[in-house]
This record gives C-alpha cells, sequence and structure tokens, in this order.
C-alpha cells in the first residue's frame, strides 16, 4: 500500500484526515440530495415555526397553552404532564433545528470539531425528548391505545438508531453511522408528516357525520371557558353528581366550535402516526439503498480509520453484515478503483 497516497488519490500531505477531504463541489451536491434536502428542510421549518411552543404557558396566541389542540393543556398543565411537555419542547425543538447541520457536507469534511459536538448535542436533546414524550402519552390527543403504542414505538425506534449510529462512530464504522443516522432522522421526521395527515383525516371525518368520542367534562369547561357554555352544548356535565372526570360524548367536526376540532384531532391522531411512521421507515430505507455508492465510498474511509487506528477487521469493526450475518466477507477496493470514482 503506497505510503504517499491517501483516499481518492489526494496527496497525504493535503488530507490529514480522511474525513477532511476536499471533494468537488459536484460531488458534495450530488451527494447532498433532494430527498435530505426535503427532510432536513421540513424539520429545521417545522421546528422555527414550533420554537413560540417554548412559551409554554404564555398568554400569547401562539404559546403551547394557546395554540395546542383544544383540550391538551387541561392536561399538560399540570403535575407530571407538565413536566413531560416542558422537557419534550424545550429539547425536541432545539434538535430539529440543528439536526440538518449534521447532513451538510462542507460541516463533515472542514469542520469535523463542530460536527462532532452538534451530534453529541443532538443525541443529548433527543434522549430527553423521548423521555418526555412517555411522560405525556397517556394523555396526548385522548391517549388512545393507538397514540400510545404508535409512540412508544417512535421512541424506541429512535433511540436504538441513534445508539447504533453512536457505537459505529466509536468503532469508525463510517458508513453505519451515516446510515443510522439518516434512519433517525427519518423517524423523527414523522411528526411532520403526522401533522398533515391527521388534518387531512380530520377534515374527512368531518363530512361523515357520525364520527365522535369522549372528552371529561373539565377539559370541555377549560376549552368552553364558561359553565354556561358547557351546560347548554354538554347537560350531562350539569347534571347532579357530575364531576370534572365525568364523560361526555362530543361530535368530531373541523367546524367552529374548539370541542369538536378536537375531538376530529383526537380521532384521526393515532392513525396518522402509525400511517406517518410506516410511510418514513419505508423511505430511509429507499432512499439507502438508492445510494450505495456513498455508502461504499464511507466504507473505504472507515477502512482506512480502522487500519490506522489498528482495529481488527478493518472495514467490519462496527456493526456490519459480514459480521453479523451472512454476508460475503467484505474487501476493500484498491485505490485506483476509489480514485476513478
Amino acid at each position: 500500500m503506497a505510503t504517499d497516497q491517501a483516499l481518492c488519490g489526494f496527496p497525504k500531505k493535503l488530507q490529514p484526515d480522511p474525513l477532511s477531504v476536499k471533494y468537488p463541489t459536484a460531488n458534495l451536491i450530488h451527494r447532498l440530495t433532494i430527498a435530505v434536502i426535503i427532510f432536513a428542510g421540513a424539520i429545521f421549518f417545522f421546528s422555527c415555526i414550533r420554537a413560540t411552543y417554548l412559551n409554554i404557558a404564555g398568554n400569547a396566541s401562539n404559546s403551547y397553552a394557546n395554540g395546542s389542540s383544544p383540550g391538551e393543556w387541561y392536561w399538560a398543565s399540570n403535575g407530571i404532564h407538565r413536566i413531560g411537555i416542558t422537557m419534550h419542547l424545550v429539547t425536541i425543538i432545539p434538535a430539529g433545528i440543528i439536526v440538518g447541520l449534521q447532513f451538510v457536507p462542507i460541516i463533515r469534511h472542514k469542520f469535523l470539531l463542530a460536527h462532532r459536538i452538534n451530534g453529541y448535542t443532538i443525541i443529548t436533546l433527543v434522549i430527553v425528548s423521548n423521555i418526555g414524550a412517555l411522560l405525556i402519552v397517556r394523555r396526548a390527543f385522548g391517549g388512545t391505545i393507538a397514540t400510545q403504542a404508535a409512540t412508544g414505538i417512535l421512541v424506541i425506534i429512535s433511540t436504538a438508531s441513534i445508539a447504533m449510529a453512536y457505537y459505529n462512530i466509536k468503532r469508525l464504522q463510517i458508513d453505519q453511522h451515516r446510515a443510522w443516522m439518516l434512519r433517525a432522522m427519518f423517524y423523527l421526521g414523522t411528526i411532520i408528516t403526522l401533522r398533515l395527515i391527521m388534518i387531512i383525516s380530520a377534515l374527512i371525518l368531518s363530512r361523515m357525520s357520525y364520527y365522535d368520542t369522549t372528552m371529561t367534562c373539565g377539559e370541555l369547561l377549560s376549552i368552553l371557558e364558561t359553565d354556561e357554555k358547557l351546560t347548554s352544548f354538554y347537560p350531562l356535565c350539569g347534571e347532579a353528581g357530575s364531576t370534572p372526570d365525568t364523560r361526555a360524548i362530543v361530535q368530531a367536526k373541523f367546524g367552529d366550535q374548539p370541542e369538536q376540532i378536537g375531538a376530529s384531532l383526537r380521532l384521526s391522531f393515532g392513525m396518522a402516526m402509525w400511517l406517518a411512521l410506516f410511510l418514513h421507515a419505508v423511505g430511509v430505507e429507499i432512499y439507502l439503498n438508492l445510494t450505495p455508492r456513498e455508502g461504499n465510498r464511507l466504507r473505504q474511509v472507515s477502512y482506512e480509520r480502522q487500519l490506522e487506528r489498528g482495529f481488527s477487521h478493518p472495514g467490519s469493526a462496527g456493526l456490519t453484515a459480514d459480521r453479523l450475518g451472512d454476508s460475503e466477507p467484505w474487501q476493500p477496493q484498491k485505490r485506483e478503483e476509489v480514485g476513478e470514482k
């Protein structure tokens, strides 16, 4: 192996670190594909819009207390749910704003320390956010079994993906680190697609007058604000023996009455979350299978780095299919072949 050559045929003196290679601009643009731009950009803009929710209990119209789905603040305003929503919002919104930076090639190649610090920050924020999500899921959008199960799955697969990405980068398995970080980002982006599906579904349900759900009288009072409105629309809540936990039937209708809007969103949330999660899980695997050259290039970089550090099984020191499964053993490419690509 020639000592004066490095990855892609660049002189070693121009490339102190394989990850800091100066790639042609065309290649950088090519690797920053439309799919990643769409997902990272969507997460960034969604997080920026939702930044007003950091004013959790404020009086502003765009605070979480006033801007969330009708009935949500009733549960989130106190107790463990207040702790959970605070943990969730103050961590996931900043994480969404900065996560796209991890996939900007010039930052990865020219500012590796910034890439690492940003990555550790995102890992910490997402883990804390997931804990907060688990604290509020029992009451979020009605806390249905479908919603709780979908939230639990999202927490598990996003946390597991981040853990896999972290382990692989510690083993300098950069190709697998990229794959698992992309999976984590796509999974977390579910919340955006979920909103679109939920609103469309709520509008469809509103045109079918036979869908309804239940809300407690306490929730309804927090939405309608006065006892007169409450007992006028929901007489059950004014009957003798009724309590704030008494449940009244609310029609799902995306119209003028806020509690009916909340009911339509509740009915749609669990289904929308499962559908969005499925779309994103399939979508990221399609993307990874459509970009094998980038994976192969990064595996060659992994080989160089692992060989330099003296790892056993260079090129496969992390969690790879040829070590864990029945894939054919991976073989490093010759430098000439890498340079031609």
